[in-house]
């Protein structure tokens, strides 16, 4: 049995994280990507077809999936555990220029956009539309960079969404009760990021680290999501799965 020496398995092992950490990295096409939005609750027995329709979504870089766990069903038997007041609240204020008369579950927004036909929906389209500003997206060491660049004159703001797959829960009590509920692209953090007025051609930095590391059980995305600071809704949208 032959053995690599120490030095030669370093030499070997340095291209392998280089091309790694290039690879890190991701830039938005000139389209925007769809984002679509879910509020649910484990809480709630008519969420389990909306979280099921949300996981059968391919994402990637034309669609980014975000699922918002409400907590005003947690007083009502089951305390949902990966909901959280701030959820809450972005419905609450989503639905001043979504279209929606009231808050509910489950929501599914696609665009900004309240969309109550989604069983019927399928994978929501694309845009047809060339997107207002371009994203790139980095990982450097345990923090993301983003760098956006402005192709008009706009009013712009953002969102960092980190979300996680294969979560489940079984459910004692509530509506649910005695169910095992499964669930793809939660949001377990979320940070808003203030309005700021962009000119043609000029380029925005942020940055952001995630407050938990990674879970190796339940893959995450890092997600970016500029929106028209006017209207709050998306002109394009981001992912990083590193």
């Amino acid at each position: 049995m032959h053995t690599i020496p120490r030095w030669l398995a370093a030499a070997l092992a340095c291209p392998m994280l280089s091309a790694q950490a290039q690879a890190c990295s991701a830039e938005s096409g000139p389209i925007p990507a769809t984002v679509v939005e879910l509020y649910t609750s484990e809480g709630c027995n008519s969420c389990p077809p909306a979280d099921r329709w949300l996981s059968s979504l391919r994402t990637g870089p034309q669609l980014v999936a975000l699922a918002f766990h409400v907590d005003y069903w947690n007083h009502l038997g089951w305390v949902d555990r990966y909901a959280a007041p701030a959820y809450t609240q972005r419905q609450a204020l989503q639905q001043a220029v979504n279209g929606a008369r009231y808050s509910y579950t489950p929501q599914v927004v696609v665009n900004g956009q309240d969309r109550k036909d989604w069983p019927r929906l399928g994978t929501p389209p694309s845009a047809s539309t060339s997107a207002p500003v371009t994203l790139q997206l980095s990982r450097q060491a345990e923090g993301y960079t983003a760098a956006i660049q402005a192709n008009q004159a706009m009013r712009l703001a953002a969102y960092w969404a980190v979300t996680e797959n294969g979560l489940s829960s079984e459910v004692k009590a509530g509506e649910n009760a005695g169910s095992t509920l499964r669930h793809d692209h939660v949001v377990r953090e979320l940070q808003p990021v203030a309005a700021w007025m962009a000119t043609a051609g000029s380029q925005t930095r942020l940055r952001f680290s995630p407050t938990a590391p990674p879970d190796p059980a339940h893959p995450r995305q890092v997600n970016l999501v500029v929106v028209d600071a006017a209207t709050g809704r998306p002109v394009q949208a981001l992912s990083l799965g590193c």
